[in-house]
């Protein structure tokens, strides 16, 4: 199974494993990483997942599509060329050890 590398508002890290096919955000939830809010439960309806993906993953993650690009706009906390939907990211062998930063607000 790929892991992900959570970093925690208050600067702890997590390392969750995740099933392929489920995104970064509904691992978060499941294994109650703080911070992910997730009101809309991934429909892409509001930016309580904001995350930043680090560098090393960015082109892997793949780009920001365009309601993303919308809800990030509104995300409360700064926006950042690393910023990125956890609700988006569709976990895959590939990813495995990405690296994200819960935003400090949501």
């Amino acid at each position: 199974m790929p892991k992900i590398v959570f970093t925690c508002p208050d600067g702890s890290q997590r390392v969750v494993e995740a099933r392929t096919g489920s995104s970064i955000m509904e691992v978060g939830t499941r294994s109650g990483v703080p911070g992910i809010v997730a009101e809309c439960g991934g429909a892409l309806a509001c930016a309580t997942c904001h995350v930043y993906v680090a560098d090393q993953f960015r082109d892997a993650v793949g780009e920001v599509g365009d309601f993303e690009d919308e809800m990030l706009e509104d995300a409360a906390a700064e926006r950042t060329d690393a910023s990125r939907l956890s609700c988006q990211i569709p976990m895959t062998d590939a990813l495995d050890g990405v690296e994200v930063t819960v935003a400090p607000e949501q």
